[in-house]
């Protein structure tokens, strides 16, 4: 294109700028979506995880996930949906994480009552057979 050649149809640099603003306004709703699978993801996470053995060996960890997910809950009341989608995202591995919390320490106990059943204590052994 030669120097001083004239464009058929110039464009204002203002109407540029509106255009390119309308762009990414546009851009930027279409990318907030609605966190309904991770709602119901975690939803579905915390009530399973709340047992009463969870419940007993892992309670703070089952509070913080139903803390996040009430959050959540509030989020979505405000429309807030990326903060929705994040506290959503963490009640669910909370939960999970409570589960694993709970199913350790149960081991744990089972292992223990194993162990002092398979090796008698001190006292029974010195005591006389009859």
């Amino acid at each position: 294109m030669k120097p001083n050649a004239r464009v058929p149809y110039p464009i204002a640099p203002a109407a540029r700028a509106a255009a390119c603003l309308a762009c990414l306004v546009l851009a930027g709703c279409a990318t907030v979506i609605v966190p309904n699978g991770p709602m119901a993801l975690a939803e579905a996470a915390v009530q399973r995880a709340s047992t009463p053995c969870t419940r007993e060996l892992a309670a703070v960890q089952l509070q913080l996930a139903s803390d996040k997910l009430a959050g959540a809950r509030r989020a979505m009341g405000h429309k807030d949906y990326v903060r929705a989608r994040r506290l959503a995202e963490q009640a669910e591995v909370d939960a999970q994480a409570a589960e694993s919390h709970a199913r350790s320490s149960r081991s744990r106990q089972l292992a223990l009552a194993a162990a002092d059943a398979a090796h008698p204590s001190d006292d029974c052994l010195a005591r006389p057979q009859p």
